[in-house]
């Protein structure tokens, strides 16, 4: 059993940065793929990246790549989303997920969920 807790959401400007936190509790934090994932309101919940579990191998969605980071410290049971040149686009609610899996690349394959942190872009 995973449980996740996600920080750092909030109101910034387009142009801004966020960086997101998710805190995992239990031991077994780096036997899991880290993955983001947002959910706009009326949309579909769109997948980020994930980063794999020793840290290596990120991926990311083409409409973040290039803006966004994924980070994890398996020392502290932390992932992290560093989201820079935001844009109203990117207004949505973020959760972090672990995922148990052999990709970690489609949302359906993650196993344990945060509540979620809301961010939001203004033009």
């Amino acid at each position: 059993q995973v449980q996740l807790v996600e920080s750092g959401g909030g109101l910034v400007q387009a142009g801004g940065s966020l960086r997101l936190s998710c805190a995992a509790s239990g031991r077994t934090f780096s036997s899991y793929a880290m993955g983001w994932v947002r959910q706009a309101p009326g949309k579909e919940r769109e997948f980020v990246g994930r980063i794999w579990r020793s840290g290596d191998m990120p991926y990311y969605a083409d409409s973040v790549k290039g803006r966004f980071t994924i980070s994890r410290d398996n020392a502290k049971n932390t992932v992290y989303l560093q989201m820079n040149s935001l844009t109203p686009e990117d207004t949505a609610v973020y959760y972090c997920a672990a995922c148990w899996g052999s990709s970690c690349l489609h949302t359906y394959e993650y196993n344990y969920w945060g509540q979620g942190t809301q961010v939001t872009v203004s033009s």
